[in-house]
């Protein structure tokens, strides 16, 4: 019997604050799979090289993370449906075929909404905030959830109405009115509330103001940041001061981790679990 472990890790820049080698240690442990998940401060510039290295070596696949995304995808040699519509990939998995890249932030974010929220988003009105990486690897699985609606805003409209063209095919065939508009639009008495209100925009990160009016919102809307910890606190507050659920993106994490995991071993960690254990960590951290 061996006692080698199978390699996995994260790669990012930066990548220090990374939970994701806490997560799968725990479901390493929690599945009894035979494996190792280090944190990879990747160079700006040495992307690919450092994963063709990583897997010369004998890993069998890693998470990616920001600003890596998009090159992921462009490195690997084949790629999931998932990929095909994010342009951008946050899962390989290396074996003798080559690399395979595939992006489970849209099945971590439904999961955790659906699931762990116990907030269905089939027939209702989703707004998504952003439409840069982390919006477009997630908007194919919502699309696929089959909402009434989902309106797309971002600061430069291009960028929104590239993205819904982007999804324009899948969203035909699930029957959702994909849509984008304005922010202006958004600030106005013509614009609607909406049920799911999604931010998957930076402004969290950059401590800046909520980008939506809280006309949007109405009191049993769910609000939901993807980020988590102090950079989500503004938007959690501005949606409970407005009475409605807010959400932290905590659960995404816990949840596309999992998909990972379950591409690369084949088995289903138990997330729900897991998260209410890092839920708890992170609040004890927090009191210290």
């Amino acid at each position: 019997m061996t006692n080698t472990l199978d390699a996995y890790c994260v790669m990012g820049n930066p990548v220090a604050h990374s939970r994701s080698p806490w997560i799968h240690a725990r479901f390493a442990e929690l599945t009894g799979q035979p494996l190792s998940y280090d944190r990879a401060l990747v160079p700006l510039d040495g992307f690919a090289d450092f994963v063709r290295d990583f897997a010369a070596r004998g890993g069998k696949g890693c998470n990616v993370t920001v600003p890596f995304k998009l090159q992921a995808a462009e490195l690997a040699t084949s790629a999931s449906e998932r990929v095909r519509l994010a342009g951008a990939a946050n899962t390989l998995v290396f074996s003798a075929d080559g690399i395979h890249a595939d992006n489970t932030d849209g099945l971590g974010i439904v999961a955790d909404i659906t699931r762990n929220a116990g907030v269905p988003i089939t027939g209702r009105d989703v707004l998504l905030l952003g439409a840069g990486g982390a919006a477009a690897g997630s908007l194919g699985s919502l699309i696929e959830q089959q909402p009434h609606r989902i309106v797309v805003t971002n600061r430069t409209q291009a960028k929104a109405v590239a993205l819904i063209e982007q999804h324009a095919a899948i969203a035909a065939l699930h029957k959702v009115e994909l849509v984008t508009l304005e922010r202006q639009v958004l600030e106005t008495d013509l614009a609607q509330n909406f049920d799911i209100v999604i931010n998957a925009t930076a402004s969290s990160l950059a401590g800046a103001d909520v980008p939506a009016p809280s006309s949007v919102l109405h009191a049993r809307s769910l609000a939901y940041d993807m980020m988590y910890g102090p950079a989500a606190q503004n938007f959690l507050n501005w949606a409970s001061s407005h009475g409605a659920l807010a959400r932290d993106g905590l659960g995404m994490l816990v949840e596309q981790a999992a998909e990972s995991f379950a591409l690369w071993r084949g088995v289903r960690p138990p997330s729900t679990q897991v998260l209410a254990e890092l839920r708890a960590l992170l609040l004890t951290e927090a009191a210290h």
